[in-house]
């Protein structure tokens, strides 16, 4: 599920510990009653994806993995 506007959203928004303040970087929220929600950092207003808590993990997989490394150092 698409939110148009993240930042409507009543959660804490947590970005990667390996994450510094210049980085482009997306974050995740984790209400209670779901999966978690994830934004782009760099635009918090902008839209964010619902994910179920299968739907998380196979994305943490699939990132841990390299799957979406497209030659970027």
């Amino acid at each position: 599920m698409n939110i148009e506007n993240a930042s409507a959203l009543n959660v804490t928004w947590r970005k990667s510990s390996r994450s510094n303040q210049n980085d482009n970087c997306v974050e995740f929220a984790f209400p209670a009653d779901r999966g978690s929600f994830v934004r782009d950092s760099k635009n918090p207003e902008g839209p964010a994806l619902a994910l179920t808590a299968q739907a998380h993990t196979a994305l943490i997989a699939a990132v841990s993995s390299g799957e979406f490394d497209f030659g970027i150092v």
